[in-house]
């Protein structure tokens, strides 16, 4: 039980600082906020809901994976390097992808909230 509440309050440091220094954090991180209370009023029922709220916090973990992967490569060295760019391409493409995923579960479910 004691490695559970480590690794709840780690996770919590690790929101706050990507909160308090990552500019694509905050972004999605508002985005989340944003969509607390617009959710349940499109969502035809508890699965859809779930999946208009899962869809941001996964963007979200991604993003946050892409600035850990960021860090570390930026803490190795921040020469150029081939496998260090490409590390940071697919953590950013990776981000890229979910965000596609997101904004198509949303554009949808608005559509359909909107023409019935």
């Amino acid at each position: 039980m004691k490695r559970i509440i480590a690794a709840f309050f780690n996770s919590l440091a690790g929101l706050r600082h990507g909160f308090l220094h990552e500019k694509a954090v905050q972004q999605e991180m508002l985005l989340f906020l944003v969509s607390i209370p617009v959710a349940p009023v499109i969502a035809k029922d508890v699965w859809h809901l779930i999946l208009l709220w899962g869809i941001l916090l996964l963007l979200l973990a991604t993003e946050l994976l892409n600035t850990g992967v960021e860090q570390v490569a930026n803490r190795i060295t921040l020469e150029y390097s081939d496998e260090i760019k490409f590390a940071k391409d697919a953590g950013s493409a990776a981000v890229l992808l979910v965000a596609l995923i997101a904004l198509a579960v949303w554009s949808v479910s608005l559509y359909q909230f909107w023409n019935g």
